[in-house]
């Protein structure tokens, strides 16, 4: 048989129809891989059937005696349905990611048997050293097929959701040639186009000679729609009132993981059957919350953008956001969740003005500086591997922030991870600021794009369609500025009362720290393993996070970069008072001790003013600054902050004397806690000098 009738039979086997037929396009990429071995970017939108473009051309290079093809995939939710999928066409495909550690051996021995047809890895295990050095050469040789899917991460505007991506123009340099590699992704511009198609001609044909399909990017079934309600309150009220009347079972995008578990509280305490999803969810909780989404057995999960590309659920009936995305790309992605299989979906965007300080929050925090990059090449020796705890020991990077900048420099060259973790190349690194300050400019262009999308006059598929440069941009006929509003638009007074009553609730746990950071003797502090529970604070409390729907805003407000310092309001220090009365400590705080507050301390004098006063509970006195040490910034990792803190502090004699005969628990009061070192540094100089428990209590955690 010819390539296309053995095409369209493995097609109708992988969708189950007898009468499937291929979409414009799919077919003209599986015969430029199967037929030609051409390098290939697909470029369609979500829904279309990319995936059927790689099995179906595995399927066929299989038949005719090419290897196994190499599939980089990057979410394990996206895996779990490319699995899935693959099954269903007569091929058989294995992943291979950090859930399951137990099957890679049995893996490995597929491979050796040839009974292994798709081989999914995510771009993060290309570096892991063993398959890295001992797999990934060999696997590269067999190959029949090299994939990137959700390619868009290759280019620049990608680089900070997984730096590992800028790594596959490598893989692709050692693909053999004659070997096809096909790119597939629904969200990329034309910029975005050529800069893919550019590393998929890397040491092989021109980027010119690179296959581009690109599709329209229109979705016919979606509705869009806008909806500017006044506050986060009025939001959640609207969503209690009107959740019901969506179609279907959907998702509830929120921008925050305090902001997705606070939503999908209210919205369970109201009857609905939702449940959270976010990067903090357990794996095999997310796993069972997509199943029941796809079963239609809750009406939504509230997520943030963890669940996100691959996620495959066709007749998913809305899409709705808390807050926008960052871009109209990643809004575009999200969105096309929906409506798939259905004739229609509906898509409705309920923005929020604390919306542009998240988007500047999430975006800072992926940027490497030069002096941090410099700080750990500083560190590096050529021949002597750095683990990532011994590393955060030395340089004043929190964990996260360390292990994006040694990705970066990884993909830049100038460190390499090894067994027994980390190592300087000995390569000469420049930063690159050019290319920083591009993304940035890029990054604050996309976010300008998203507050025009809110406010276009102009269809908004429209619109969506031209930020990605679809020259087939037309209006869709559809959504609220094509066919007028097609949602409610009032919030019921009860609703509104139920939402505002629930996020105005108070009180954050504050986990003491046990345990002291590895490392702290490189910072002048001669301690290690556990905190002796003598030494410890009590479990403290909070007002609220600063990324918290209710009062995460006034505190954001109170906390922002020049506000002055002013007394507590009196509706934020009833707030703290219902904190204490709803806090069930075993024994009642008998006193109060004051942190002493170089940015703050009329803030937090009143704080403490207003809560003796009405609380009845004397102050005690405060702790004193002895001018050592000093604050770390927000970004510093634990070893850091604790050897800044440590010498900072002392409990006076007058201090000592009235802790040392307090018959019960002090609270110690402070304005603002990251870390918690300052808070188990001032705790453990209390307990010494004699105090029977310290209650820390601060206005706010910054998440």
């Amino acid at each position: 048989m010819d390539t296309r009738t053995t095409a369209e039979t493995a097609l109708r086997e992988l969708v189950g129809r007898p009468d499937a037929v291929f979409h414009d396009g799919q077919f003209e990429a599986i015969s430029a891989l199967v037929d030609d071995s051409r390098r290939a970017l697909v470029v369609q939108r979500t829904g279309w059937g990319k995936s059927a473009v790689y099995f179906v051309s595995t399927r066929l290079l299989r038949d005719r005696g090419a290897g196994p093809t190499l599939l980089v995939s990057p979410l394990l939710a996206l895996m779990r349905d490319q699995v899935a999928a693959a099954a269903r066409a007569g091929v058989r495909a294995v992943a291979i990611n950090s859930t399951n550690a137990h099957e890679w051996d049995d893996v490995r021995d597929r491979m050796g048997r040839d009974e292994v047809d798709v081989l999914l890895v995510s771009p993060e295990r290309l570096n892991n050293p063993t398959f890295r050095d001992e797999q990934l050469p060999e696997l590269v040789n067999r190959t029949g097929l090299v994939v990137v899917d959700e390619a868009h991460c290759i280019s620049d505007w990608g680089h900070d959701f997984r730096p590992d991506y800028r790594r596959l123009r490598e893989l692709i340099e050692r693909t053999p040639a004659g070997v096809p590699v096909l790119a597939t992704t629904a969200t990329a511009n034309a910029r975005v186009v050529a800069d893919v198609a550019e590393q998929l001609g890397a040491a092989g044909p021109a980027a010119g000679d690179v296959l581009t399909i690109r599709g329209p990017l229109a979705r016919n079934s979606l509705r869009l729609g806008v909806l500017r309600l006044p506050s986060a309150g009025a939001r959640l009220g609207w969503l209690l009132a009107h959740i019901d009347e969506l179609p279907g079972s959907g998702i509830i995008y929120a921008l925050t993981v305090s902001a997705a578990e606070d939503t999908a509280r209210l919205l369970r305490e109201a009857g609905h059957e939702v449940l959270p999803y976010t990067g903090q969810t357990d794996p095999e909780q997310r796993e069972q919350a997509e199943n029941l989404l796809k079963e239609n057995r809750v009406k939504a999960l509230v997520a943030t953008s963890a669940l996100g590309m691959g996620f495959d659920k066709p007749d998913l009936g809305f899409v709705l956001h808390l807050g926008a995305p960052s871009s109209p790309v990643a809004y575009y992605q999200q969105v096309g969740r929906a409506g798939r299989a259905t004739e229609n979906a509906d898509v409705l965007l309920l923005p929020g003005p604390e919306d542009p300080e998240i988007w500047k929050y999430f975006a800072t925090a992926s940027m490497p500086t030069q002096e941090r990059a410099e700080a750990i090449l500083r560190e590096l020796s050529t021949d002597r591997p750095m683990s990532t705890p011994a590393l955060e020991a030395l340089v004043d990077i929190r964990r996260s922030r360390l292990e994006l900048l040694l990705k970066v420099l990884d993909v830049d060259g100038a460190v390499q991870r090894v067994r027994g973790g980390w190592v300087s190349t000995g390569v000469p690194w420049t930063y690159d600021r050019e290319r920083y300050d591009r993304i940035a400019a890029a990054r604050d262009a996309e976010q300008q794009n998203m507050l025009d999308y809110e406010t276009t006059t102009g269809c908004r598929m429209e619109f969506l369609q031209r930020t990605l440069d679809d020259p087939t941009a037309e209006p869709c006929g559809r959504c609220d500025r094509c066919a007028g509003v097609w949602y409610p638009v009032e919030v019921p007074e009860e609703s509104s009362r139920q939402a505002d009553a629930s996020i105005d609730r108070v009180g954050v746990p504050i986990e003491p720290r046990a345990q002291w950071p590895t490392g702290a003797s490189s910072r002048g502090v001669q301690v290690k393993g556990n905190l002796p529970k003598g030494e410890r604070a009590a479990e403290g409390r909070a007002l609220a996070r600063l990324t918290d729907l209710g009062w995460g805003g006034p505190l954001r407000e109170l906390f922002a970069a020049g506000a002055p310092d002013a007394p507590v309001t009196k509706p934020m220090l009833d707030a703290c008072v219902r904190v204490l009365a709803e806090w069930k400590w075993e024994e009642r705080p008998v006193g109060i001790v004051v942190m002493p507050s170089r940015s703050r301390p009329l803030l937090v004098n009143s704080i403490a003013d207003g809560i003796g006063r009405i609380g009845r509970l004397p102050i005690l006195g405060s702790l004193e600054r002895t001018g050592e040490g000093g604050a770390s910034g927000e970004t510093g990792n634990s070893a850091y902050r604790l050897g800044s803190v440590w010498p900072a502090f002392r409990v006076g004699d007058e201090l000592a004397a009235a802790v040392s005969s307090a018959i019960g628990p002090v609270l110690l009061i402070d304005d603002l806690a990251d870390s918690r070192w300052t808070l188990t540094v001032a705790a453990r100089l209390l307990r010494q000098a004699g105090a029977p428990a310290v209650l820390p209590f601060v206005l706010a955690l910054r998440s």
